[in-house]
């Protein structure tokens, strides 16, 4: 499928280390569902014997180190006990990571500078916990100069967004009644010899507006379609047509995520669905593609482009653009979710992009911000704004930080 979705919000956590910040700033690719977590890793079942801490939120490797050694120094020892942690800059909760390393007490000095068992500061023969060394001047932490990755969104931003695609998207099966439909008093009609059930109208005479969590409907298609009990959909409500804001010309169609819907049983050529999840209240004639989850994406804070050091103008003149907002929103901040003109061939999710508005002839181009992929498609990708200095605008140009 074209669209992933999500219903998970992951959190991965850093380690420390003597290494660029830049580097560790995009989170690795290809998240994958192992076991009940989210992970970029294929970690292996540790053996029974094995001493093992399964990553918990917070949790780094230097952390670790100083938790379990006594020596925040040694988070190597556990990188390489662990080498299928590909980046040692990002690990996973749920991941297991075997521990076992045995080091020796750390030594203190008297106050004559003789070595002795480790025990209270400056006196030989009594033992103590060494302190956890700082780290030197010159050797400074991916975590603190980074900060800690967090999610660059919410589960909502994916789930009950939507997307652009072509004009006539087509979609394996859709919703075509409600119980609701036949529940309704109109189709009782007063005859000569009292009241009596009158013609039905699918559709036409409904109980109910709009179809919430709860309700049942009815999906067009089968067994003979290969649909199986448990299967999960999202609803979609075709939109408005989106015509780009720079060159004036329709590009697509907005298709609104309305929920999801669990198939229940299926018949022959029919199958009886619950509605598990709304956004929107959905109607008949929602579309129903396949779910699939999809992780929030990660990503680090570090400074917006300075506003007196843009790009070019030459580099934004075939830059991508926000192209659309839901529900018409024009005046643009931090926090909204917009659509722009760069698909799954040219940027994944956790790519975070500087927001630029064109200036007049001459002039260098203004910083308005920062948006975050969140969800990537075929011609068109989902992103938050995540940082604005200003009011931003449909049209307004990205370039990737």
């Amino acid at each position: 499928m074209r669209v992933r979705r999500t219903g998970f919000v992951l959190t991965a956590v850093l380690v420390a280390g003597s290494v660029s910040a830049f580097a560790a700033s995009r989170p690795p690719h290809g998240l994958h569902l192992v076991g009940d977590h989210w992970t970029a890793w294929n970690p292996p079942a540790p053996a029974a014997t094995d001493q093992v801490h399964i990553v918990a939120k917070g949790d780094t490797l230097w952390g670790l180190a100083a938790k379990y050694y006594g020596n925040a120094y040694l988070w190597p020892q556990i990188w390489e006990k662990n080498k299928y942690i590909l980046d040692a800059h990002w690990i996973y909760p749920g991941d297991p990571l075997i521990l076992g390393l045995n080091v020796a007490p750390a030594q203190t000095l008297s106050q004559n500078g003789t070595a002795g068992s480790a025990g209270q500061p400056g006196t030989p023969g009594n033992a103590a916990a060494a302190p956890v060394p700082a780290p030197p001047p010159n050797v400074e932490s991916a975590e603190a100069a980074t900060g800690s990755p967090v999610p660059l969104g919410a589960e909502t931003d994916i789930y009950c967004q939507g997307f652009v695609g072509d004009l006539q998207e087509e979609f394996p099966f859709a919703v075509v009644a409600a119980e609701s439909d036949a529940l309704s008093l109109d189709n009782y009609v007063r005859g000569a010899t009292g009241w009596k059930v009158g013609s039905f109208r699918s559709g036409k005479n409904t109980t109910k507006i709009g179809l919430i969590a709860g309700d049942i409907v009815y999906v067009d298609g089968g067994r003979e379609r290969g649909l199986q009990p448990g299967t999960q959909f999202t609803a979609v409500l075709a939109d408005q047509p989106v015509v780009h804001p720079v060159t004036n010309q329709v590009v697509g169609r907005y298709y609104r995520y309305a929920g999801r819907v669990r198939i229940l049983s299926v018949q022959e050529h029919t199958a009886i669905a619950e509605i598990v999840q709304t956004c929107d209240p959905l109607t008949i004639g929602a579309l129903l593609q396949p779910f699939e989850p999809e992780p929030v994406p990660l990503g680090r804070s570090t400074p917006m482009r300075p506003v007196n050091f843009p790009t070019t103008p030459e580099k934004l003149a075939n830059a991508p653009s926000i192209v659309f907002s839901r529900d018409d929103v024009l005046s643009l901040g931090a926090d909204h979710v917009v659509h722009i003109d760069i698909g799954g061939q040219d940027t994944t999710p956790g790519d975070i992009y500087t927001i630029y508005r064109e200036n007049q002839p001459g002039l260098p181009p203004i910083v308005m911000g920062e948006l975050a992929v969140l969800s990537v498609h075929k011609h068109f990708s989902v992103a938050k704004i995540i940082e604005s200095r200003y009011p931003i605008r449909l049209g307004d140009r990205l370039e990737l930080k």
